[in-house]
């Protein structure tokens, strides 16, 4: 790989992300840290329409090429022979998996990401549709969205530390739009509440706060802090002795902070380009 290209992977790694708020903090799925890393990276990919679409009538840029070795290679992925086979499954599962959306009015509907996959081995290639009835939640965002850079999320090893960073960032930033002021944000939920969010209210699993405590909200605070542009910190309110709700607190980092993620990512991410 020479310098032009290692300069444009390394610009890619920090290609914007957005999504509307609704999308991020009224929706409930259960993706796996890749599903959910490629589901970013598709984002991340989205381009305002084109003018000689626009005279067309169409309104939003849907379709997308999806390079499979490009994006092994932003996202760190090492190539062990399987993996055209392994994004192909994922870009499968993202396209068959649904999630819950709540609407305006309460009710809930079910969407998809993708609403058509096709891969050629040959060149390496997926040509993926965004479903269109996420349009609304992802193309001319004016207000009211989240938006990170994409090598934020690309080294989390749990599913909920991707899912927490993206809906705690969203009411921060809100927050801060809204109030103008102090970059340190609140912000409590019912417990019953976030772990429905996370699709954990009916696994044995994760029962008691003990355990929500330790596998979800430990893990997910650690990666948050070291890996991301924000620092939170949770603490459970309690009634007696039973955990009713959890209060997070959400920092904006300081530029140097911010620095030293950035460096850590870049570290985890591999400066190889072979």
């Amino acid at each position: 790989m020479d310098l032009e290209e290692k300069e444009a992977l390394l610009k890619a790694r920090n290609y914007i992300v957005a999504k509307s708020n609704q999308i991020v903090q009224k929706s409930r799925y259960d993706f796996s840290v890749t599903e959910q890393r490629t589901i970013s990276y598709i984002c991340s990919l989205i381009k305002p329409i084109q003018a000689i679409d626009k005279a067309k009538s169409v309104p939003f840029q849907l379709e997308y090429e999806f390079n499979i070795l490009e994006y092994a290679r932003i996202c760190g992925l090492v190539d062990n022979g399987k993996l055209y086979n392994e994004v192909k499954a994922t870009l499968k599962n993202v396209s068959d998996k649904s999630m819950w959306l709540t609407l305006d009015d309460g009710s809930e509907t079910v969407v998809r990401w993708l609403d058509r996959v096709t891969t050629n081995k040959r060149s390496g290639i997926a040509k993926i549709r965004i479903d269109d009835r996420l349009a609304p939640y992802l193309f001319d965002l004016k207000s009211k969205f989240l938006s990170y850079g994409l090598k934020n999320i690309l080294n989390m090893k749990s599913q909920y530390s991707i899912r927490l960073y993206e809906l705690l960032k969203s009411h921060h930033d809100s927050r801060i739009k809204l109030e103008k002021t102090s970059k340190k944000v609140s912000w409590t939920i019912e417990l019953d509440e976030l772990k429905h969010k996370l699709m954990i209210d009916e696994l044995k699993a994760y029962s008691d706060f003990a355990k929500v405590r330790t596998k979800v909200l430990e893990v997910s605070q650690k990666e948050i802090n070291e890996l991301t542009d924000i620092s939170i910190y949770f603490e459970p309110v309690t009634k007696g002795r039973k955990t009713e709700k959890v209060k997070f607190t959400i920092t904006m980092k300081s530029p140097m902070e911010r620095y030293i993620a950035n460096n850590k990512n870049d570290e985890l991410l591999g400066s190889d380009f072979d």
